[in-house]
């Protein structure tokens, strides 16, 4: 059963956060809503859409991580903790640990004896809302969370323009115009030294040393990885444009596809 909590009118709050970030974000944010009760996440999404953002529902977390793979990248999540199957704990830690995700995350849960609050914390979530809960109030931190990351991720953000994409280096996040572009943390390392180091050939081997930063190991996984980047940013990867291969000699980034590059050598 929903329960709703009476609180203050904070109509005004409320117009002062959307101005505010409205001049950080000129997209929509994009919300995912993990709860297994309809009632409560159509009640959010509904809050969500009067305030200017889309959301999409999942009633377990296993069809949230399966759609993280495929879908845009939200920009916060709002996680339940019991869900069937994986628990929301299951689903914070496969996300920050194993998906190495700085997607912020609000648990909003029933549970809420401290050993739950620090264990939610502990994983990775930003915020521990307890049900039941305001709407209004509920948008209103939404909203504080995401004022947050946009204006973390716009302080002083170093990047790195080719083509019709844009690496930022501060956060660690690939666009392609508005869209984010998913890459692990091994792909991103990889694109970042070669934009670094671009018109220079780059032996495997020497990749791998500065990338993996060891001595000794399988030097095969810098062709795998090259890969997986040209699968991403290539138009045909069969052909690929912007990272090249000098047979017999390595890699090489087309310098020429670069914008803005302050380490240009």
């Amino acid at each position: 059963m929903l329960f709703l909590l009476p609180f203050f009118n904070i109509k005004f709050i409320i117009k002062t956060r959307d101005r505010l970030m409205q001049e950080n974000n000129n997209l929509n944010p994009y919300i995912y809503i993990i709860e297994d009760e309809e009632a409560i996440s159509k009640l959010i999404s509904l809050y969500l859409s009067k305030s200017g953002m889309t959301s999409a529902i999942f009633s377990t977390a296993e069809d949230a991580l399966d759609s993280l793979t495929t879908d845009k990248r939200p920009d916060l999540i709002i996680l339940d903790l019991n869900l069937p199957k994986m628990s929301g704990f299951d689903f914070l830690e496969k996300l920050k640990k194993e998906q190495n995700s700085s997607i912020p995350v609000m648990i909003v849960s029933a549970r809420d004896a401290d050993e739950d609050i620090i264990q939610g914390l502990g994983f990775g979530a930003d915020e521990f809302v307890t049900k039941p809960f305001s709407p209004s109030v509920l948008v209103a931190r939404v909203k504080a969370n995401l004022r947050r990351q946009f204006s973390a991720s716009a302080k002083a953000e170093e990047s790195i323009s080719f083509a019709d994409y844009t690496l930022l280096l501060n956060s660690c996040v690939l666009k392609k115009g508005n869209n984010k572009i998913p890459l692990s943390t091994k792909e991103y390392e990889v694109l970042e030294y070669l934009l670094k180091h671009a018109g220079q050939i780059l032996s495997p081997e020497k990749i791998y040393i500065d990338v993996w930063r060891v001595q000794y190991g399988d030097v095969t996984a810098v062709a795998v990885y090259i890969q997986r980047l040209r699968k991403k940013l290539e138009k045909d990867p069969t052909n690929p444009k912007l990272i090249k291969t000098e047979f017999g000699q390595g890699y090489i980034f087309d310098k020429e596809s670069i914008k803005n590059n302050q380490y240009d050598n």
